[in-house]
């Protein structure tokens, strides 16, 4: 992996950012992709907000660029391009958390401070046998504690990068038990217990949503908008959006997209089969409706765009296959 004995605290904390709430096999082309357009921190900063959204596009869980793009504005403007060295200053940014800053003042500045992410909360839970809840103010205060007493000091950047590589590559969620060094001294193993740990005790509660989205088109041309609620996929781009507390038929879509636009004169094109996406809260159900306008309204909120160049906008993963299929 490219960010492997990496010492720069750039690329460790772009390599974080990326790998969170993300598989590895996933990260690794877009950190590479993210390493050629910014080498550093100053590229990045520099770079408008749109381009590197365009860069993220597909990894989801864009909270996570928002807050590269103001930290690296940050670090670039104010201190002048020097990453923070100490794991207090490191915390301290946005959107670095306990692990982020753990794992950057180890990795690079090799400061005493143990990692804890799902890797490693699976294999001290398994080894020592810990049932206590990981998701729990006791769990996490009991495997916290735990894991800086364990830690060797001198080593501390070598130690937390074994015992997470440990965790994704041998004791995963379906654990390699017979390739494992471990097997005598893990209390897990010996009880066959792999698979009982590590214990969460929240259920997630998912949310349902229904996106019917409208696809106005106009000659060679097609009217999208710029998310900016306080929502899913912030400062993201997507098409006309009629959202319905339940499914709903195309009629029923066409009619309040016409009271809510204003709009009834167009050809219905074609209507898409539904398509679904899971969200770590959320469950989304998709339709798509392309219309074709008998002349170029102006639609509220917002912007016609040629379709050649709607490849420099960033799309939900959901939305960007749609254009790849039907619009490319």
């Amino acid at each position: 992996m490219p960010w492997k004995g990496e010492k720069d605290p750039y690329k460790i904390w772009l390599s974080e950012t990326i790998l969170q709430q993300t598989r590895v096999e996933q990260g690794m082309k877009y950190y590479e992709n993210f390493i050629r357009a910014f080498p550093n921190v100053h590229t990045l900063a520099k770079a408008p907000a749109e381009r590197i959204f365009k860069h993220w596009e597909g990894l989801g869980y864009y909270s996570r660029c928002r807050n590269l793009i103001e930290t690296g504005r940050y670090i670039s403007n104010d201190l002048k391009g020097n990453f923070p060295c100490d794991y207090d200053s490191i915390l301290q940014l946005k959107g670095i958390g306990t692990y982020t800053a753990a794992a950057i003042s180890s990795f690079a500045f090799n400061l005493p401070y143990a990692v804890l992410d799902g890797n490693v909360f699976r294999v001290l839970s398994r080894i020592l046998d810990i049932e206590t809840p990981i998701d729990s103010t006791e769990g996490r205060r009991e495997f916290s504690e735990l894991a800086q007493s364990i830690l060797p000091l001198s080593k501390a950047g070598e130690y937390n990068q074994a015992i997470m590589d440990f965790g994704a590559v041998v004791c995963k969620p379906v654990p390699e038990c017979s390739i494992c060094f471990f097997q005598k001294n893990c209390k897990a193993f010996l009880q066959g217990k792999q698979q009982l740990l590590p214990v969460k005790e929240k259920k997630i509660k998912i949310r349902q949503r229904w996106l019917n989205y409208v696809v106005i088109k106009y000659r060679n041309e097609v009217a999208i908008h710029q998310r900016t609620v306080k929502d899913i996929w912030k400062q993201l781009f997507e098409f006309v959006l009629i959202e319905t507390a339940r499914p709903s038929t195309l009629k029923q879509v066409l009619k309040q997209f016409e009271k809510q636009y204003g709009i009834s004169s167009y050809k219905h094109v074609k209507s898409f089969t539904e398509t679904t996406q899971k969200l770590s809260h959320q469950s989304l159900s998709f339709t798509f409706t392309m219309l074709e306008l008998n002349k170029k309204d102006k639609i509220e909120n917002c912007f016609w765009t040629p379709l050649s160049g709607i490849e420099h906008f960033a799309f939900p993963r959901t939305i960007k296959r749609f254009i790849t299929e039907n619009l490319g």
